[in-house]
């Protein structure tokens, strides 16, 4: 009420939205500060996650090219190598693994070599799945965050908008009418909080459903990769 008061005796209105802004009260300044807190936060996981997903976007392409132009599941063990830090290339390591340390159920015979048994089988579709939960948990790190950010902000906001109005019932209280000048600072700062609430919660929102699209469709290529790496072991006669 002091900074109405101020306005009143100077003339010292404020007209612009950061004048508002730099006029607030003290709760409304803290309120501010958060959301513009939570925006940094939400833009800095959007920026990350969208370099890191575009380069995962490309070097999958690469290695997908180079997978399917493998002669033998060694070879794609050898190029695997060169991208081990491609969810794609730990599947594959993975499966190296298994069939490294697993003897196969079916001893060779005369007509074919050893082969591994259907339980086998099932066993490294479990490991494949494993390593792309893994793969998918490594992904999603912080995506998370977005939502809440998203969800928590216009409650933020909707405090800010609280203390406006009572704000401005003071002012008309203080003054003894319900004159604009009463209850246009208070309206003021609601309005600015409602505005920062939704320009934080809005890109949060939409970053990410857009990331846990491209999660989905990363999850699917991988679960594809799998299946593709199973038949390939077919092809070799290994299973």
């Amino acid at each position: 009420m002091i900074q109405i008061l101020a306005w009143a005796q100077v003339g010292a209105v404020p007209t612009t939205p950061l004048d508002m802004v730099v006029s607030a009260t003290a709760p409304t300044k803290i309120v501010l500060g958060i959301l513009i807190g939570l925006s940094l936060i939400s833009w800095a996981i959007m920026f990350a996650k969208w370099a890191q997903f575009r380069g995962i976007t490309r070097k999958s392409s690469e290695f997908m090219l180079n997978f399917e132009r493998a002669s033998s599941f060694e070879a794609a063990v050898d190029a695997a190598r060169q991208s081990n830090e491609l969810p794609h290339g730990r599947i594959l390591r993975r499966a190296s693994e298994f069939l490294r340390e697993v003897t196969p159920a079916l001893a060779a015979t005369a007509g074919r070599a050893a082969k591994f048994s259907g339980s086998q089988v099932e066993a490294l579709r479990l490991v494949l799945d494993a390593e792309t939960n893994a793969a998918r948990d490594r992904l999603s790190r912080y995506v998370p965050s977005l939502g809440t950010i998203g969800s928590v902000s216009p409650l933020i906001g909707l405090f800010g908008t609280v203390l406006g109005v009572i704000e401005a019932f003071i002012g008309i209280a203080s003054q003894g009418s319900g004159n604009i000048g009463a209850v246009a600072p208070g309206v003021a700062e609601a309005l600015i909080a409602t505005a920062a609430a939704l320009a934080v919660a809005i890109p949060a929102v939409f970053g990410y459903n857009l990331f846990a699209n491209r999660l989905n469709r990363i999850d699917s290529e991988l679960e594809g990769f799998g299946t593709e790496l199973i038949a390939l072991l077919v092809r070799e006669g290994r299973i």
